[in-house]
């Protein structure tokens, strides 16, 4: 049985709460705050306090999670290392290059994952996905204590991932906009996804940082995290990303998609601590 033990020494710049506020405002799972108050697992200064026992800043906070199972889908090494850009003891951010898929299918061993399963010795953990010709910032779990903190910052939207596009020049992109179209399938197309009134709401925050003559650098931010939305909104726009083979009809056979996750920001699990690793700009 693996034992996860966490400690951190509350901040001062928050106001004193209460044991039970504390564990909710950490994002540890129901069944966890269950589990660590009736084992008693959860220790203010060393000791197990009433839940309704007010943490004040210095106060040491110590978690123990003795009762996780985990029934993870193994995944081989490839026997290729990924390009680690930050770690700690429950994460691993790499850089994954364009063209290679997240996740494996059955019997695929190149994969990101296949990588970091590589470089750990163990498989790794899913938090989010980036498409095949996305390249740029991964982030995975090192264990599954931290997996349903990071999945709820994905739902709460408090996990922020940025991307750099270069897109074809457009009148319709200004300086700055808000692209809000529903995405769905293309009925003519199982690889595509299209602008469709049924389709799932999706909504995509852009900014201008260059204009050339005959294309656009754009920074964008994620409201959804639809398949291809990205690729999708902005070509709704008239302003397809270069080196789109699907949704760019100037593309030409040997292109790379110019879009890149650079920045991901995230709290760090079991912190109030919050987290920004980037790119270095090439």
């Amino acid at each position: 049985m693996t034992i996860y033990q966490y400690s951190l020494i509350y901040p001062d710049y928050l106001m004193p709460m209460s044991v039970d506020k504390l564990m909710r405002k950490l994002l540890i799972p129901r069944k966890w705050r269950h589990f660590l108050r009736s084992e008693k697992k959860i220790l203010v200064n060393g000791k197990y306090l009433p839940l309704n026992f007010l943490v004040k800043p210095g106060d040491k906070i110590e978690i123990q999670l003795d009762h996780i199972e985990s029934d993870q889908q193994p995944y081989p090494a490839s026997g290729k290392l990924p390009k680690v850009v930050y770690e700690d003891n429950d994460i691993l951010v790499i850089n994954k290059p364009a063209g290679q898929k997240t996740h494996p299918n059955l019997n695929e061993e190149d994969t990101a994952l296949n990588d970091c399963a590589t470089y750990l010795g163990y498989s790794p953990f899913i938090v989010h996905r980036l498409d095949m010709l996305t390249s740029g910032l991964l982030l995975v779990a090192k264990n599954p204590a931290v997996v349903p903190i990071l999945n709820r910052q994905l739902t709460d939207k408090t996990l922020h991932r940025e991307y750099l596009a270069w897109i074809s020049n457009s009148p319709q992109i200004k300086n700055t906009g808000i692209i809000d179209l529903p995405i769905g399938h293309d009925p003519h197309d199982q690889r595509k996804r299209m602008v469709r009134q049924d389709g799932q709401k999706a909504v995509t925050h852009y900014e201008v940082i260059k204009r050339d003559k005959d294309r656009i650098l754009v920074k964008l931010t994620l409201e959804t995290g639809r398949t291809h939305q990205i690729r999708v909104h902005l070509a709704a726009l008239g302003a397809p990303i270069i080196g789109d083979p699907l949704y760019n009809s100037a593309y030409q056979d040997g292109e790379q998609l110019q879009l890149t996750a650079f920045q991901l920001t995230f709290r760090k699990p079991f912190s109030f601590e919050n987290k920004t690793v980037k790119l270095e700009k090439k």
